[in-house]
């Protein structure tokens, strides 16, 4: 009975190894989800802001928005497993 126990603990350990793994690569992408989001929309709204009404400004939001949008849903599938 003791062996039993043990190989239930073992798999019990591997579990939630595996969960934490899990929620750590998630909070890495929503963490590269909140850079992107600082770096590419909120630079480049204070760039339309101040005049400089750029076509690239404008891209520079769009792929940020993009790029923050997949790295939360990544993020959120990685948690949801």
């Amino acid at each position: 009975m003791s062996n039993f126990t043990t190989q239930q603990e073992k798999q019990k350990e591997v579990k939630e190894k595996e969960k934490l793994g899990r929620e750590t690569l998630g909070k890495f992408f929503y963490d590269l989800a909140k850079i992107a989001f600082t770096a590419l929309v909120v630079g480049s709204i204070v760039s339309v802001t101040t005049e400089q009404k750029k076509l690239e400004c404008w891209l520079l939001i769009g792929i940020g928005l993009i790029t923050t949008f997949v790295f939360a849903r990544i993020g959120h599938k990685i948690m949801k497993l």
